[in-house]
């Protein structure tokens, strides 16, 4: 443990999930790795914290943070690729504000500083995000046929996307009274995300954050994420990250190879250079969560640390 101590960096508990079924064995394995902290992410269900309160309680493992909606919900309506705080029908809405309450309750309640939240989407079926992702792979960001389909999809998206955040401010500041009437004291960073029909933009995310301005709300900057809706042409996930600088409350570190993301940072893609773009960013956030796939391997896992550490140690002495 010792030797491959991560110190302050923490890891979602995304990569080994569905190896394990005890959640005792999944943390412990987590743990091995060096990490001292966890994030619990939406997949851990009820029957795991069993045996991982116990873990918690007795100072084995630290919780930086959970991710929204957790513990497991089953029901797709309220997963996290779904309309959620921006739903139109208020009993849904309602209820998906409620889970939110909830899942900062578990994050209050075992120490965690942060709520990882998908916010919502627009409604814009799933087939046209893989049309577009295709279309990416086949013909080239700059090719006619995705240029055209892009474009189609852009002004479908900003016709419905205001109404949308627009409710999403209204769920969060609802969540945040009703956190702070229960004395939870947790921030709630809204995530960006992996589809472009997902909310928010970086634009969103900022439009968000300054009308609620005092509350506890502000960017979980998925470095991976961000990287594949630059890629597709969404935004400017390097420009756009310096006017977030101040509202980042965590980030996800991985790497996106093309559009598949969750790679170890430098490791999978052989470049030296690409992702330091984002080590302001990882440097500036409290909450720092590795959030791996499980085809990355522990040994690829301690080279990703150690490059990005020696990265950061090098920025550090050159400012």
């Amino acid at each position: 443990m010792q030797q491959n101590d991560k110190g302050e960096y923490s890891f979602s508990t995304c990569w080994n999930i569905k190896r394990h079924q005890v959640g005792e064995a999944m943390i412990q394995e987590i743990r091995e790795l060096g990490f001292r902290r966890v994030e619990l992410n939406y997949n851990v269900t009820k029957e795991m914290l069993t045996s991982i309160e116990p873990m918690i309680e007795r100072g084995e493992i630290g919780v930086s943070s959970v991710h929204n909606t957790f513990p497991h919900v089953p029901d797709p309506d309220y997963g996290t690729d779904s309309v959620l705080l921006g739903f139109q029908d208020e009993t849904k809405r309602q209820k998906a504000i409620q889970l939110l309450v909830g899942s900062a309750e578990y994050a209050h309640r075992y120490g965690a500083e942060a709520v990882v939240v998908h916010p919502g989407e627009v409604p814009i079926p799933e087939s046209v995000s893989k049309e577009l992702a295709q279309l990416y792979h086949d013909e080239g960001k700059d090719s006619p046929k995705y240029r055209s389909k892009w474009e189609e999809f852009v002004e479908r998206r900003q016709a419905l996307s205001t109404g949308y955040v627009q409710q999403i401010i209204r769920s969060l500041d609802e969540v945040c009274n009703q956190a702070a009437a229960k004395g939870l004291h947790v921030r709630f960073g809204i995530e960006t995300r992996s589809r472009p029909q997902q909310i928010p933009t970086l634009a969103e995310a900022k439009t968000i954050i300054e009308a609620l301005q005092g509350a506890p709300v502000g960017i979980w900057y998925d470095t991976g994420h961000a990287i594949m809706m630059d890629r597709l042409g969404l935004y400017d996930s390097v420009g756009e990250m310096q006017g977030l600088m101040d509202d980042i409350v965590g980030v996800h570190i991985h790497e996106t190879l093309g559009l598949s993301d969750h790679w170890c940072p430098y490791v999978h893609s052989k470049d030296m250079h690409f992702y330091d773009a984002y080590l302001p960013m990882i440097r500036r956030a409290r909450v720092k969560v590795y959030e791996l796939k499980s085809a990355c391997t522990p040994d690829e896992i301690h080279e990703s640390h150690e490059l990005l550490m020696k990265k950061m140690d090098k920025a550090r002495e050159g400012r």
